[in-house]
């Protein structure tokens, strides 16, 4: 994915993980659907990088996701 952060990094790992949940979910997540999920396949991380991550994806990608209702993240369909 083009702009997605290094997957050596926490970070990177995190992003390409929510990308994975959000591609298999079209209907889309909610906020707290998708860090449950990160946090229960990363327990490593700290959850407040996990929080830091779901809290930027749109600013950070906005042209990859969106928010169709409040509190619900969604893949942009191509």
């Amino acid at each position: 994915m083009k702009n997605m952060p290094s997957p050596t990094t926490a970070t990177g790992t995190i992003y390409r993980y929510i990308f994975e949940l959000l591609e298999k979910n079209p209907e889309g997540l909610r906020w707290v659907e998708l860090n449950t999920l990160v946090e229960k396949e990363f327990p490593h991380f700290h959850p407040k990088t996990i929080n830091g991550c779901v809290w930027k994806l749109i600013e950070l990608f906005p042209d990859k996701v969106h928010k169709p209702k409040k509190g619900v993240f969604q893949l942009i369909k191509q």
